[in-house]
């Protein structure tokens, strides 16, 4: 976990209830906003031959219409009632499949993006949160597409119509109304600041939650070593409480915006209904135009209503779809600048690595100059003292850590490269996950090969590993030396594959024995020897025997 201040969820971004970028970046949008447009234009009709069908109905049974043109009415009023119906349904289907494809196509976006940020991002966010809103954050979408946009929509279209309608039949009563509709988008305005404030703020501690929670089960052995894991357990209980008085705050907050709604939408048609029965008292108005635009009166404020009330079920979609855009402009802003090569296979330079002045950054301090020269075919040892910057060599190759300098691979900078193009790496930590070893070993590989999954295996001196074998949270079932192994036939296996030339290990023996080290370092002199470029950092002397160059670090010196 890092600063949560560069968390997606961690900034207030003023963005409206319909972001543009919605558009841009989820190509399903588009489709769903014209369906919504027509089905809103038809339920508009609907509505006003209900409204029109019920008058003539009422109207005609009091005046004596004649029993075959009364029933041919009534027909034609439930004729409406069923389109109505069905046009809800219709509009609830598109709904719900828009929401899947957009939730899909940004998912995807998401992950893409995080993949063209690379580490070097990756590693000043918030994880946790970033895992909340893929998952959590865009599901909340379901309720953004199937409540709120269709009202959104449905409010540009059905309002306007039906007060035109009402201008038409009683300019009165459409005066009436479009002098008071207002009254219902100011008071909106209010309640969502009042709503966007509130909902930000659960969803940014459900992230810290999430946070707080991943960190705890991530170092649990050790807050248990230390008798620290009731304390870690109380934390999160008090974030949790927090989370609770935050969502009871939105749900307070719109059960009174949706009590302030209804009062002023009920009060408006009580004026219209007020002005009316006057009216017809008065003789100045026939019943049919009456009750035609009494029925239309709540219809006109209806959708505006609707608005508010199913924005508060929206708003924590709006604020995740929020923090997944941040990350897309992120990513495009990178896209859009120039760059180079992004591939070794288009760079077309010599298979070697150059390094000219390297200079990592790492928290405030910048490491000493390191330069290097290295071949395919060769296998580079960088040693030297702990903190000495033999691993954040590694992290600037693979785009995890700042740097000054020159590091190409191939005649192209490495920050011009994806690093997955080039690059496979073990680290100190095996990044283990669920499942199977052999789902570990061809992570990331579209098409996994069984028989490269072996020849991996036995590469890292890990033959006697089931590929087969489940692995728990972490890669738990697997000692420390047999989870180290299985992370170094990752990276080899990417080498196998053609997609990894270059292969930096970090410490891979450092969990093994005397007998197994010797083994994994004939594999290793193999594997270079086949023609890969193997950068090893290690502090077991041993690994002075496979060495074709030795790069030492001491502190403030770099000796080749």
């Amino acid at each position: 976990m890092t600063d949560q201040s560069d968390a997606p969820g961690a900034r207030t971004p003023r963005t409206p209830p319909v972001d543009p970028r919605l558009l841009r970046y989820a190509r399903a949008s588009r489709g769903f906003f014209v369906a919504l447009a027509v089905i809103s234009l038809a339920q508009t009709v609907v509505i006003i031959a209900f409204a029109w069908l019920l008058t003539r109905a009422i109207t005609g049974a009091i005046d004596g219409m004649p029993w075959p043109e009364l029933s041919g009415t009534l027909l034609a009023l439930g004729g409406v009632v069923l389109v109505r119906a069905l046009m809800i349904w219709v509009r609830d289907q598109a709904a719900a499949r828009a929401a899947a494809r957009v939730q899909a196509q940004l998912r995807d976006g998401l992950m893409s993006a995080v993949g063209r940020l690379g580490p070097g991002w990756l590693e000043r966010q918030n994880s946790a949160a970033l895992a909340v809103t893929a998952g959590r954050g865009l599901e909340a979408l379901d309720a953004y597409f199937g409540r709120y946009l269709p009202q959104l929509v449905q409010t540009a279209i059905a309002t306007p119509g039906i007060l035109i309608v009402m201008w038409w039949a009683d300019w009165i009563s459409g005066l009436t109304v479009l002098l008071t509709l207002p009254l219902i988008p100011i008071f909106m305005i209010l309640i969502g600041l009042a709503t966007r404030a509130v909902q930000k703020r659960q969803w940014q501690t459900l992230q810290r939650l999430a946070a707080r929670f991943a960190d705890t089960v991530q170092g649990l052995s050790t807050l248990t070593v230390f008798g620290r894991q009731h304390r870690a357990a109380a934390s999160i209980d008090e974030v949790t409480g927090r989370y609770r008085v935050e969502t009871m705050k939105v749900l307070r907050v719109s059960f009174l915006s949706g009590f302030a709604l209804e009062f002023l939408a009920s009060i408006a048609v009580a004026i219209v209904a007020v002005s009316i029965g006057f009216r017809l008292l008065d003789g100045a108005m026939v019943l049919g135009v009456g009750l035609f635009v009494l029925l239309l009166a709540p219809e006109a404020y209806l959708p505006l209503r609707q608005v508010g009330v199913q924005f508060h079920a929206a708003a924590e979609g709006v604020a995740a779809t929020a923090d997944v855009f941040a990350v897309l402009d992120a990513a495009q802003a990178l896209s859009a600048a120039p760059r180079a090569a992004q591939t070794t296979r288009d760079a077309g330079g010599p298979a070697r690595l150059e390094l000219r002045g390297l200079r990592v950054l790492r928290g405030d301090r910048m490491l000493p100059a390191v330069d290097l020269v290295a071949r395919a075919g060769e296998v580079v040892l960088i040693e030297g003292p702990s903190g000495s910057g033999k691993s954040s060599i590694f992290a600037a190759l693979r785009g995890a850590a700042a740097f000054e300098g020159d590091a190409s691979w191939a005649g192209s900078p490495v920050s011009s490269l994806c690093p997955a193009s080039w690059l496979a790496w073990a680290g100190q930590q095996p990044g283990l996950i669920a499942g199977t070893v052999a789902a570990n070993i061809a992570l990331g590989s579209p098409n996994p090969d069984a028989g490269r999954v072996h020849r991996a295996l036995d590469l890292a001196a890990a033959e006697g590993i089931d590929p087969a074998l489940e692995l728990g949270v972490q890669g738990g079932g697997l000692s420390g030396g047999q989870a180290q192994r299985v992370a170094v036939a990752r990276a080899l296996y990417r080498h196998l594959s053609g997609a990894a030339p270059v292969i930096a290990l970090d410490e891979p023996s450092s969990a093994l024995d005397a007998e197994t080290e010797r083994a994994l370092w004939v594999r290793v002199r193999e594997i270079a020897d086949a023609g890969a470029l193997v950068l090893l950092v290690s502090h077991r002397a041993s690994a002075r025997g496979i060495a074709d160059r030795i790069v030492s670090l001491r502190g403030a010196e770099v000796i080749a």
